[in-house]
């Protein structure tokens, strides 16, 4: 959670953005030596927090007539374990079950490693380099009087293959159900590390911004994006694109400077305790056309129409037609013509997770869910606008992570 402290300090600060025009951007209030870290007062979850998940994974297999879940290395088995652990060619994961603890399925040449990383008094058990690892994870659920497994949507092809052949009695299934159905909505702790992290992100855009200067490149911004980041005590970087590449949803490699009434568009984040943030903001060096006034402005209703329609009961796909509806009454239609993408993804321990915001997605929405609200307009060969704030799904509606939206093309950050 994050102490009450740390809410009054990052929300007293002035974070008021001049701008996009030169001279307005010199009267940046804050400068890069007066930033602090703001994740010095966090506190990590805990082991109550993980006994929690575990026991919503239970439920969730019993709902779904599920004996156990297989979790490979990878964000699922740290979500549900604590344990870190990467995918390889050598199987290594937990078994959640409905019985108790999970028990665990590692190599043996890596079981003190291992054993630095699994909580105390839960099972593992070994297989050697010439032995199967899908026959011991067979044998495991029978022990556990089961034979329905579900495989985590991460599970790797050959991990699924091997199970077939080496564990036939074992039937398979698609695990998403549970590993889905808990990281899909969020508890208060992990909205407020994701609060904490889009704040983050959002005043290092708005510190980078005013460093903005006549020949800089993308990589010169990404960098002073990162330092930031880095001040405020989260890693996070930003992905610069000026010009004509802004039109590309994400990027081109063809080489851009900063020059008057160039379009600058930044998509980027951080993480605090392993939850993302995801921040697009698009500016203008200089005077902006007529004609990116007005884009930009297109954008932002469209950004304002799906915050309102994201609401408990709303179909994920109605998120997505609000903002579109907006964009193709304004004359960028039809379809993904302009607007080329969805209109959000989940966010969380991953930066693109379950559920999206797309059309025929009928999920309905539930509160704690949390997705990025990023509609664009991208014009080929001239330039592209494209407005990104995270959002959690309320009791009553929705509402922006980190505050501090988006108001106008030379106001890219509100006070708070």
């Amino acid at each position: 959670m994050i102490l009450r402290r740390d809410f009054l300090k990052i929300g007293g600060l002035t974070l008021a953005l001049p701008g996009c025009v030169r001279a307005l951007c010199q009267q940046n209030m804050a400068t890069g030596s007066k930033l602090e870290s703001l994740t010095s007062g966090v506190k990590p979850l805990g082991p109550e927090d993980y006994a929690e998940r575990q026991e919503r994974a239970r439920r969730l297999m019993a709902a779904s007539k599920l004996d156990a879940v297989f979790l490979p290395g990878g964000v699922n088995l740290t979500y549900f374990t604590t344990v870190s652990w990467g995918s390889s060619e050598r199987t290594f994961g937990a078994i959640l079950n409905k019985k108790g603890l999970p028990v665990w399925i590692c190599p043996a040449f890596e079981l003190e490693r291992a054993r630095e990383s699994i909580p105390a008094g839960q099972e593992t058990r070994t297989w050697e380099e010439h032995e199967s690892p899908y026959k011991l994870i067979g044998g495991t659920v029978k022990d556990l009087g089961g034979r329905r497994l579900g495989v985590a949507p991460n599970t790797s092809g050959f991990q699924i293959f091997g199970l077939q052949k080496d564990a036939p009695d074992i039937e398979l299934v698609n695990g998403s159900v549970v590993t889905d159905g808990c990281r899909g909505t969020k508890t208060a702790k992990e909205i407020a590390f994701m609060d904490l992290a889009a704040k983050i992100t959002k005043i290092a855009y708005r510190e980078a911004f005013a460093q903005l200067r006549a020949g800089m490149t993308p990589r010169d911004l990404s960098s002073a994006i990162s330092a930031v980041h880095n001040k405020l005590g989260a890693s996070g970087s930003g992905g610069p694109q000026f010009g004509p590449n802004t039109a590309f949803p994400h990027g081109s490699r063809v080489p851009q400077t900063l020059g008057q009434g160039t379009v600058v568009m930044v998509d980027g984040g951080c993480s605090v305790e392993g939850y993302r943030s995801d921040v697009t903001r698009t500016i203008v060096f200089g005077k902006p056309t007529d004609k990116m006034l007005k884009v930009w402005d297109i954008v932002k209703k469209a950004q304002t129409a799906a915050l309102k329609t994201c609401r408990p009961g709303a179909a994920c796909e109605d998120v997505d037609t609000a903002a579109r509806k907006v964009i193709e009454d304004a004359g960028y239609g039809p379809g993904y013509k302009y607007f080329a993408h969805r209109l959000g993804h989940g966010i969380g321990l991953d930066g693109h997770e379950y559920p999206y915001l797309v059309k025929g997605n009928k999920l309905k929405l539930e509160p704690g869910m949390t997705f990025s609200n990023e509609p664009g307009i991208y014009i080929y060969g001239e330039f592209g606008i494209r407005t990104e704030d995270c959002m959690v799904v309320t009791e009553d509606g929705a509402r922006y992570l980190g505050g501090m939206e988006a108001l106008a093309i030379d106001q890219p950050f509100a006070d708070r």
